[in-house]
């Protein structure tokens, strides 16, 4: 017998369903039901496939709805976040539109029911009291800021995503709180969303006079500051697919990401930690507070921490463990995280910090009770050591990275868990990560070693299938049938993404494209698949962005990244073909720093050393010498800060090149020159179209 609930859903979805279609055909929408962006009405299959959601997942358990209320203390009626120019950096105004009642969450069609559960418990915001002495702001940022009360002021854990966001979150608790000082700032970890608001509340300044404790886990400022810096053009423009950017948001749009809302787009900042955290680090005491820190590098991010208060029983999971299923690769693009190594830290965890009563995090809301802690610390380390074990044992018998995605299944203890859930990461590209990390991109099948690139394959794909004409209308079958089929939508993409890179101007290819796209994302359970799936939709019908995310964004970041770090993206500039034959020796003097670098090119590669160590090179005369060390065609002197404006685009290049804000030894026409042969990515390529 049905679930009362799933026919009371499928019964109101329906008629929404009638409303939207011009004829008895479930499959063919007019464009008189689409949004304002475009974006399609949900067929009959994206009904079927989101009500049956309902009977597989206990929507009775409101236990979270309650957890993430309790110890509200105040909430702002609006919270927009402006920066210094007007312009909006965050805006929880905008998800007023979500309205959770309970049960099935009477959720849109167009809304996978699980994902709006998690986006409706997101949507919870406010200043909120975890324990004594224990407060959080949440839903400021796409991360929480945690403060504990210390005997002479605040210490602050993880000051949010930007400046705007950090300070106007930290103003309020001050307000109802009551104003005391910053006496310590934590960043658990290397993630932007933790530290880049840190300069919303103090200076460096501040922090050297005023005493003020920075503590971050080892290898902090090395990750925090290369993280994105080699691929980051790439990177950014691929967050704008993740996180939903240029989407409304609406019910056909961006509703959150499931790990929070989203990133704020503020200005960001960092702070140099004046104390490191490792495996040899004893409890601190802190302002009063005794806090027990675990070191977990090589988990959630390549530095980063978790701790403990002893005082309050109270333990702080920083990312390593969240209400989602988290990443192993994350979309945006990055290195493949050790799902073992991240089951193991949690288990170390859950049996150091056993009498923990309180949980808190760095997203999502709190937990209390010792044994739902651990259950839900049991939960998270088996969900990661589950995929790492049973995708290993998958591509050991053989099976490539989509079959061990389609073959592996959670048992129904971990499935049926929300925080298990994938909101964020997802079992699917998760089980690719675990074979990625052993096996890299090869599945081994001969056909796949030197395949051809897809704008040249589709090619042939369309002629030998009939032409594009003929294509379009085999997919256009397949979507109006996909109510009969699971597939068919997954299929229908794969088809017509061919159809496009052969003609990214056939307008009925690129429409029906962006409807399947549109579905896909409907029934997407990760906020970051449904961002992607509606982003590609958007971009088929209105086409790329005008710009990449502004680099002047993380100006204050920039500066304090090593110098070394602009010389390595430098060379991954460098445009090998146009540089052939050419050699140049350049020297970049830092006139505020005493440093000096020899930049020199040969065999169209980019090399940097310091120039101490090219003297050396140059004395020893041997055979390993570089080409053109001898002779040096221009040394640029500049202050650190004008050679990151440089680079940045805020100072322009050949104006400040001959202006009096720097000095220019030896040859300008060989700096010029040189200068000339590095591209300079905007972030605004093609992804869905060649």
């Amino acid at each position: 017998m049905m679930n009362p609930l799933v026919a009371a859903y499928i019964s109101i979805l329906a008629i929404v369903q009638l409303t939207a279609c011009s004829d008895n055909n479930a499959g063919s929408m007019t464009d008189q039901n689409t949004d304002k962006d475009g974006h399609s009405a949900p067929t009959m299959a994206t009904l079927k496939a989101n009500s049956a959601v309902i009977e597989q997942l206990p929507f009775d358990n409101q236990q979270d709805f309650k957890d993430a209320q309790r110890g509200l203390i105040a909430r702002l009626d609006s919270l927009v976040t402006y920066n210094a120019k007007g312009k909006r950096v965050w805006d929880m105004d905008d998800y007023q539109f979500m309205q959770y009642r309970g049960l099935n969450g009477d959720a849109p069609v167009s809304i996978n029911p699980s994902l709006w559960r998690q986006a409706n418990l997101n949507n919870i915001h406010g200043l909120f009291k975890v324990s004594d002495g224990i407060y959080q702001l949440r839903g400021f940022d796409l991360a929480n800021m945690t403060l504990i009360e210390g005997d002479t002021g605040w210490i602050v854990v993880d000051p949010l995503t930007a400046k705007e966001t950090s300070k106007v979150a930290f103003e309020f608790a001050q307000k109802h709180l009551g104003r005391k000082p910053i006496t310590a700032i934590l960043f658990t970890h290397s993630h932007i969303d933790h530290f880049g608001g840190a300069l919303g509340l103090v200076t460096a300044a501040q922090v050297k006079q005023q005493g003020i404790r920075v503590i971050a886990p080892e290898g902090f400022m090395e990750e925090a500051t290369s993280e994105n810096i080699i691929a980051g053009t790439a990177m950014s423009r691929r967050s704008m697919y993740m996180y939903g950017k240029r989407l409304s948001r609406t019910e056909r749009g961006h509703i959150g990401s499931g790990l929070g809302k989203g990133p704020a787009f503020g200005s960001f900042g960092i702070l140099k930690p004046t104390e490191i955290v490792n495996h040899q680090t004893p409890v601190l005491n802190i302002d009063g507070v005794n806090i027990e820190f675990q070191f977990t590098p090589g988990s959630e991010a390549p530095a980063e921490f978790t701790f403990y208060l002893p005082d309050h029983n109270a333990f702080c999971g920083a990312e390593v463990v969240s209400r989602n299923m988290h990443n192993l690769y994350t979309l945006r693009g990055a290195k493949v995280r050790d799902a073992l190594k991240w089951s193991g830290y949690i288990e170390q965890a859950r049996t150091r910090f056993a009498a923990a009563n309180i949980y808190f995090g760095s997203h999502h809301w709190p937990m209390w009770g010792q044994d739902n802690i651990q259950n839900f610390l049991k939960l998270q380390r088996d969900s990661y050591k589950y995929i790492h074990d049973q995708s290993v044992r998958l591509l050991n018998g053989g099976a490539t990275p989509s079959e061990v995605a389609e073959e592996i299944v959670m048992p129904e203890s971990l499935r049926t868990s929300f925080p298990n859930r994938g909101y964020y990461g997802t079992l699917k590209h998760n089980a690719k990560a675990v074979y990625q990390n052993y096996l890299g991109w090869y599945d081994a099948n001969p056909a796949n070693l030197d395949p051809l690139p897809n704008t040249e394959s589709a090619g042939r794909y369309i002629e030998m299938m009939g032409g594009i004409e003929q294509v379009v209308a085999q997919a256009q079958i397949s979507f109006d049938n996909a109510d009969d089929d699971a597939g068919a939508y997954r299929w229908v993409a794969e088809l017509l993404n061919k159809a496009v890179f052969f003609d990214p101007n056939h307008k009925a290819a690129k429409a029906l494209l962006a409807k399947t796209y549109d579905q896909l994302g409907y029934q997407a359970e990760s906020a970051p698949w449904r961002d992607v799936y509606l982003s590609a939709a958007y971009e088929l019908r209105h086409g790329g962005p005008d710009k990449g995310i502004d680099i002047a964004l993380m100006r204050d970041i920039l500066l304090e990244t090593p110098v070394e770090r602009f010389f390595d993206t430098m060379s991954v500039r460098l445009n090998g073909p146009k540089a052939e034959g050419e050699t140049y020796t350049i020297k970049v003097n830092f006139t505020d720093k005493d440093l000096s670098y020899v930049l020199y090119l040969e065999n169209s590669v980019l090399y940097y050393a310091t120039e101490k160590d090219w003297q050396l090179t140059e004395g020893k005369k041997t055979a390993n010498s570089h080409t053109g060390l001898k002779n040096i065609n221009a040394t640029l002197n500049v202050k650190h800060e004008l050679f990151i404006d440089m680079l940045i685009g805020k100072a322009g290049l050949k104006k400040t090149l001959f202006s009096d804000d720097l000095s220019i030894d030896g040859s300008k026409l060989d700096l010029l020159s040189f200068l000339s042969l590095f591209d300079r990515p905007t972030g605004d390529f093609n992804i869905v179209i060649p």
